[in-house]
């Protein structure tokens, strides 16, 4: 009985060393980073002592000097504090999750938001099902997201919505407000939802019905979008590019000119520019402000002169979009679009861009480059629609970086993919990043941004 009795105060004493909840291993790894902090001020403290010591004990090259001490101890001092952060807080997690583990979901959410709220402010630039594609792969590396969105639309269910009701077409807001929500996939059903009958509802879709409801009950498009927002709880926020109600219009190059979005296309021809009415709108609250302040500002994807171009005919964006800091790039369409872009390439859908920016202002130019599956070229050739021949020798001609990669999705539909386009896309924003910034300012940010995680 007293062997029992000390071995049942023995294991109740020391115990907390056998495995479970991590607390120890984590532990472990904050004093191994504490031990290498130390030895890290150690070194700069004591650079001369420990650079006898080196050239006493190992004569290599390059050690002999104080700097090399001074150098070795910031490096081991900043390794110590990553150490250390991340054993705190695999240490705090391993508490939470043993203590509260019916909200471990939820903490984990919040961690996640609290990463994103740190990541790189991204503008894009365009509108339809292109932008909304984009936005779904980026919002999944940062909440500072701004999305400025085309209002020129007049066809379906907004074209019915501005006419009957005489407020802007909400319908590539609502595709955009979807691709950011963050809350449960029903309610992006719900929003996405297109009535298939009943007088006066079939074909309109619900999130477009709600905009224009929240616009009633506002007295504000702009309230009505930033009310919508809430309810989705979006990452981000999502601005149209003007509050005017305006129409979109296109010269071709026999001189015909067609007004109204939904018939451009529809006319078929050349393109030689489009035009706003009224001329150079005033640009919504809060869009010059997101273009400047942006990091990565994406032009794209999108319909080429219906979505993207009308953007840059608002008063004061294309001189935002110019003296932006940002890194600035263009995502180019996989297909062709019939009546709009047939037979551009890829370096003249830059070339177009490129006239309305003024040479020397984009940095880049994404392109998909790979093969199209045989089925899917049958069924596009039906339409009238091909893959965009990726010319980048003339894209550089522009004066524009090109960068070629597979890009498509694995659907049925010729559509970039949205996490191998975001994916590139902040490739490029670290390869610039690094690119401007020296050694010491690329080794502190980098301890920096682990001590504020």
């Amino acid at each position: 009985m007293p062997v029992k009795k000390g071995m049942d105060q023995f294991w109740r004493r020391w115990r907390w060393l056998s495995p479970g909840l991590g607390i120890k291993r984590w532990l472990a790894v904050f004093v191994g980073g504490l031990l290498l902090l130390g030895a890290g001020v150690g070194l700069v403290a004591a650079r001369e002592v420990a650079r006898q010591w080196v050239q006493r004990h190992l004569p290599l090259p390059g050690l002999g000097s104080g700097w090399a001490m001074v150098t070795l101890g910031l490096l081991a001092a900043g390794a110590g504090v990553q150490v250390m952060g991340y054993g705190v807080r695999q240490l705090v997690g391993s508490v939470a999750r043993a203590l509260l583990p019916e909200r471990g979901q939820a903490l984990e959410l919040l961690y996640e938001r609290r990463q994103l709220s740190r990541g790189p402010r991204i503008a894009v630039v365009g509108g339809g099902t292109g932008l909304s594609t984009l936005l779904r792969g980026l919002k999944k590396h940062t909440s500072n997201l701004t999305a400025v969105v085309t209002v020129a639309d007049d066809g379906g269910s907004s074209g019915r919505l501005r006419t009957e009701m005489g407020i802007l077409p909400p319908g590539d807001i609502r595709q955009c407000l979807v691709a950011l929500a963050a809350t449960e996939p029903l309610m992006e059903r719900l929003f996405q939802y297109r009535f298939q009958e009943g007088e006066g509802l079939a074909g309109h879709a619900f999130g477009n019905l709600f905009i224009a409801a929240m616009t009633g009950l506002t007295g504000d498009f702009e309230a009505a979008v930033r009310e919508s927002s809430k309810v989705l709880a979006i990452q981000g926020q999502v601005l149209p590019a003007t509050l005017e109600d305006v129409v979109l219009g296109a010269e071709m190059e026999d001189g015909t000119v067609v007004e109204g979005e939904s018939r451009i296309a529809a006319h078929g021809g050349r393109i030689k520019r489009v035009f706003l009415n009224p001329p150079s709108p005033q640009p919504a609250e809060e869009v010059l402000a997101a273009l400047q302040e942006a990091d990565l500002l994406v032009l794209g994807p999108g319909s080429l002169f219906t979505s993207v171009v009308p953007n840059l005919l608002v008063k004061g964006v294309v001189e935002a979009i110019r003296s932006s800091r940002a890194l600035k790039v263009y995502v180019c369409n996989v297909m062709t679009q019939p009546g709009e872009t047939d037979g551009y390439t890829a370096a003249d859908h830059v070339r177009v861009i490129v006239e309305h920016l003024g040479r020397g202002v984009l940095d880049w130019a994404v392109v998909h480059e790979g093969p199209v599956s045989p089925s899917l070229l049958a069924r596009y050739r039906q339409q009238g629609a091909y893959p965009v021949v990726p010319d980048l020798h003339r894209i550089r001609e522009l004066g524009v970086r090109p960068v070629a990669y597979p890009l498509l999705s694995r659907s049925d539909l010729a559509r970039h993919d949205p996490d191998r386009l975001a994916s590139v896309l902040l490739r490029l924003l670290e390869a610039e990043r690094r690119r401007n910034a020296g050694f010491f300012d690329l080794y502190l940010s980098a301890v920096w941004k682990r001590l504020r995680s």
